[in-house]
């Protein structure tokens, strides 16, 4: 988490300072973060977004069934 503050911290607050206020702030944070989770690139899952990788992650897995109920 220190390393995700950090990234966030140079990539976001130092460079768009100085802010209004803190909701400006906080709005930013809010964009940055939806940005960082789902349109972003990323190379170590096969230079797609975050978001896309978890979801064909999930389709693949098969189902497993409840507990307690016999087949």
């Amino acid at each position: 988490m220190e390393s995700q503050i950090d990234l966030y911290t140079t990539e976001l607050i130092k460079l768009q300072r100085p802010w209004r206020g803190l909701a400006d702030a906080e709005l930013a944070i809010a964009a940055w973060v939806d940005w960082f989770n789902n349109p972003r690139i990323h190379t170590a899952v096969g230079a797609i977004p975050p978001r896309e990788h978890e979801t064909n992650y999930y389709a693949q897995l098969q189902p497993r069934p409840a507990a307690g109920v016999n087949a």
